[in-house]
């Protein structure tokens, strides 16, 4: 069985590329390849879309070459956290990707070739969602690693990683600053989500690389202090957010508007209003997620603080 000083078996490695890292190659490649054959057509969604399948295929071919030369040991971390984690985010990246991609444009394509070539590429990039999320779910143990603990198979290794992940779908749709720089309220919504963010990639990157017990706290007090100020500051962006971009006395606006990009035909780009319903809908399913890491802490905290022995 393979430790922390040794690599799994050769013949695991194959096996691994031929169930996982050659669908995914293949899914990721074949979806950027026909949104890329579009041309003009696709839009700075299709240009958004066909950027992050390209970042995908790149990465875990990165993964295959690093493993079939045989150069996990000579990284300072133990390597086979990184291709988990980045399996778990891949697998939510192309289905995020797949969704929005088809409501926000596939949907306006009239008939033709260049709608089935989107439908094809959605279709791709759901395939590769499910096999990054095989390869996430299974391949710890496909190299015999059961011994070995993986962060993101326990529950606050899973919840930081939604934490970012949902971050990060919320970065995205504030890649216009005409969103947010108009109103103060509204920028501190945008430095909310940065800091909270940073935050929790701190927390990520301590467990990936084993350095949390190496604090001058004890690591559930670390991580309940930095989760209880993230609730907090997601408490204010869920109001602030919603407030000022919604109602009307603030200068937001309540109803989805029918004209300029939100008209309900091809614009080759997301509706402004839509963007915003999105960062407030986000910002309420982080917030969730926030909480139940909290109450996750909260608890160990609880039981460590039960068992240490009381002085008579």
């Amino acid at each position: 069985m393979p430790t922390r000083a040794s690599a799994p078996d050769y013949d695991d490695f194959w096996g691994g590329f031929w169930y996982f890292r050659l669908p995914e190659l293949f899914s990721t490649c074949v979806a950027f390849s026909l949104v890329a054959d579009m041309g003009f057509e696709r839009g700075d969604l299709g240009n958004w879309s066909m950027s992050i399948w390209c970042f995908c295929f790149a990465m875990t071919l990165i993964i295959v070459m690093v493993e079939l030369w045989k150069l996990p040991s000579r990284f300072p971390f133990y390597w086979y956290n990184f291709p988990v984690t980045y399996a778990c985010y891949t697998a939510l990246v192309c289905l995020s990707t797949s969704i929005i991609y088809s409501i926000a444009y596939v949907q306006f394509l009239l008939h033709g070739p260049s709608r089935d070539r989107a439908i094809a590429a959605t279709a791709f990039s759901c395939i590769a969602s499910v096999v990054y999320a095989l390869d996430a779910a299974w391949v710890w143990d496909w190299y015999d690693l059961i011994d070995i603990p993986c962060y993101v198979h326990t529950v606050p290794g899973l919840l930081k990683v939604l934490e970012t992940f949902v971050a990060g779908l919320i970065f995205a749709f504030l890649s216009s600053t005409s969103l947010y720089l108009h109103q103060p309220a509204l920028e501190w919504c945008v430095a909310v989500y940065s800091i909270c963010f940073i935050l929790a990639a701190v927390v990520l990157l301590l467990d990936l690389g084993e350095r949390e017990y190496r604090l001058p706290v004890p690591f559930p007090i670390f991580q309940l202090v930095f989760t209880l100020l993230s609730v907090l500051l997601y408490i204010s962006a869920l109001v602030l957010w919603p407030l000022y971009q919604f109602s009307e006395e603030l200068g937001g606006q309540p109803q989805r508007p029918s004209d300029g990009d939100c008209r309900d035909e091809l614009t080759y780009d997301m509706c402004t209003w839509d963007r915003r319903l999105a960062v407030a809908v986000l910002t309420a399913i982080n917030l969730l997620v926030y909480v139940a890491d909290l109450v996750y802490w909260a608890r160990q905290v609880s039981v460590g603080t039960e068992d240490q022995p009381r002085d008579s």
